[in-house]
């Protein structure tokens, strides 16, 4: 079985339509968007119709929470006061031009997707979320300590926890438990569509391969794919331009930072 998992395209259509080309050739067997279609470009109608029209399951952002309920707050953490300002002009921009139904959509997104194996005979539970299993705010990076990680894994029950938020793709995989005990978790960053953070331009996104041998008690049993695809960068950075957004997220898109 594959399963593919997106994130975080914030309202970039063309690279939403360019992830939707790369995909179409993939064929995965299920197809899960992990949030943040909105924020910091002009499609965020687009975009989230686009989704919708697919019948992709997906979740909410800390970005698509905001704007579904009005909010001048994204949730987002800067890091500076120029970073803070731009961001206040991104989500007051997109709560304007952001239609009814889909703010209506938005507000109505889970924060969570789970879905328990049995492939062996040993349970294996994947749990799909935005940020972490404790906030959809809180961000995950790679550098983040292996005992907190562990502990947020295993208050969480996943052996498999995915998310994006941070914009920065990566897979770590952890140890719980000692001697017969001794079984493995995963922690998986799917990256960015729509506003990657890498200094890589292209988009992003995860395909995860499940056979039959995928067990908790094996290191390597599942197959973590990272798929980078090109996209038009270059209109999406112009529509930025082009709009009351700040060019800071046009230069954003080029460098990918």
């Amino acid at each position: 079985m594959k399963i593919a998992l997106f994130s975080d395209i914030h309202a970039n259509l063309p690279a939403l339509e360019a992830f939707f080309a790369s995909i179409d050739q993939q064929k995965p067997d299920a197809i899960y968007c992990l949030g943040d279609l909105v924020g910091y470009n002009v499609w965020p109608n687009e975009v989230t119709d686009a989704i919708r029209g697919r019948g992709i399951p997906t979740l909410a952002g800390n970005y698509d929470f905001g704007v579904g309920r009005a909010s001048d707050d994204c949730g987002c953490a800067y890091k500076t006061d120029e970073e803070k300002a731009n961001g206040a002009v991104s989500i007051s921009y997109t709560n304007q031009v952001v239609g009814d139904e889909q703010r209506a959509y938005l507000r109505t997104l889970p924060s969570h997707i789970r879905l328990e194996f049995q492939l062996n005979q040993d349970r294996l539970n994947l749990l799909l979320v935005h940020g972490s299993p404790r906030r959809v705010n809180e961000y995950l990076f790679e550098d983040r300590e292996e005992k907190s990680l562990q502990r947020i894994l295993h208050d969480a029950d996943a052996d498999i926890l995915c998310f994006g938020h941070t914009h920065k793709p990566y897979h770590r995989i952890l140890t719980d438990g000692v001697g017969e005990w001794e079984r493995y978790r995963h922690a998986i960053n799917i990256g960015s569509v729509g506003k990657p953070k890498d200094g890589d331009t292209r988009g992003g996104y995860v395909l995860l391969h499940f056979s039959e041998q995928t067990s908790v008690l094996v290191k390597d049993s599942l197959r973590v794919e990272f798929v980078r695809f090109d996209y038009d960068v270059e209109k999406a950075a112009r529509a930025v331009e082009g709009s009351p957004l700040p060019n800071a997220f046009a230069e954003a898109l080029r460098l990918a930072r």
